[in-house]
């Protein structure tokens, strides 16, 4: 069912909030974490059940008229931070029953033109989606040809990455990049055409250079990380991904720190030693969007659910999840001048 939205909540739409909804149990009351609150389509739903409380978080300071709109009409209930998955600390006093995650940028991000994280924009390059230190101007015109080849190929999965760096290089050693559609015109003339496929010869490469901007690996890693502390036994931690990085991370987490990481086979017994077990027994399911869903909101075509459910284990620092994916949190950290 298409739901209705509000004259703020423009052409933003949450996705899978049925899902979400059905997974978190707002019916029943209790404490909520919405860590990507965008338009607020998640919150607003979760508030509209009686005792009820939600917290968002936000690194986008554009999203303020819409927690004000929430604000006004739920009062106590709900409230609002600007700021990162990496700052989670400061809510150690607390202990919520579900903390959702939906890590696609938000259509009203897309759609202004003037933060450069479209393909149709002919504004300067930015990409921040809040809070960041860099822009993609500067990673475009500052970096070498080794560590543009490096993000392109790890964050965005491009083939062709040496060959569109090689050209960045090229074109900014005339002048610096300065515009989005300057960049599209570099990568289409970098990739060979390939008429079969549907996503635009640009896609990856803005995905790397927009993960890049907004260390957005190191962020989900720590995100996930401190929400599983904030979570109550028994609380659901629920991630929706967008591509298949993310994905491989909630992934790797819900399995290898669940109660039946240990056995290889189902019919074995639990091996317990020193391992952490956060969760749960994980079931490695993905939940997806409905063919209704996907015909009404495009952007979930992509998108993949997955939940874990806490356990009753006290909260240690899962060291082995942040190792297994350094090389992505290092790259992040090349410095930009």
């Amino acid at each position: 069912m298409k739901l209705p939205h509000t004259s703020l909540e423009a052409k933003h739409l949450p996705v899978m909030l049925n899902e979400v909804l059905e997974i978190c149990s707002p019916r029943n009351g209790g404490l909520f974490m919405d860590c990507t609150f965008g338009s607020g389509g998640y919150s607003r739903e979760i508030l509209k059940h009686k005792n009820t409380k939600v917290i968002a978080l936000d690194r986008d300071q554009n999203v303020r008229p819409f927690a004000s709109e929430l604000k006004n009409k739920f009062k106590s209930r709900f409230s609002f931070h600007n700021d990162k998955f990496s700052n989670l600390d400061c809510f150690s006093n607390k202990k919520f029953d579900a903390i959702i995650f939906d890590l696609g940028i938000s259509s009203d991000q897309l759609d202004n033109l003037s933060r450069g994280f479209s393909f149709k924009s002919k504004n300067k390059l930015d990409m921040s989606m809040g809070l960041s230190h860099i822009s993609a101007f500067e990673v475009i015109n500052s970096l070498n040809q080794n560590d543009l080849k490096d993000i392109i190929k790890n964050f965005g999965e491009e083939n062709e990455a040496s060959t569109i760096a090689k050209n960045i290089i090229k074109q900014r050693g005339i002048r610096k990049i300065q515009n989005t559609d300057e960049l599209v015109k570099i990568i289409k003339q970098s990739k060979k055409k390939d008429y079969k496929k549907k996503i635009d010869e640009s896609t990856k490469t803005f995905q790397a250079i927009r993960i890049f901007v907004n260390q957005e690996i190191s962020e989900l890693i720590d995100g996930i990380s401190k929400a599983t502390k904030l979570l109550k036994p028994g609380g659901k931690l629920v991630v929706i991904s967008f591509h298949s990085i993310e994905d491989k991370i909630v992934k790797f987490y819900f399995k290898n720190f669940s109660k039946n990481q240990s056995r290889s086979n189902k019919y074995f017994p639990e091996i317990k030693k020193n391992n952490l077990y956060l969760f749960e027994s994980y079931k490695n399911r993905i939940i997806r969007a409905s063919s209704e869903e996907i015909k009404n909101n495009p952007r979930s075509r992509s998108a993949k659910l997955r939940t874990a459910v806490r356990s009753g284990e006290v909260f240690r620092e899962p060291k082995k999840f942040k190792t297994k994916f350094k090389n992505l949190t290092d790259l992040e950290k090349k410095n930009v001048q």
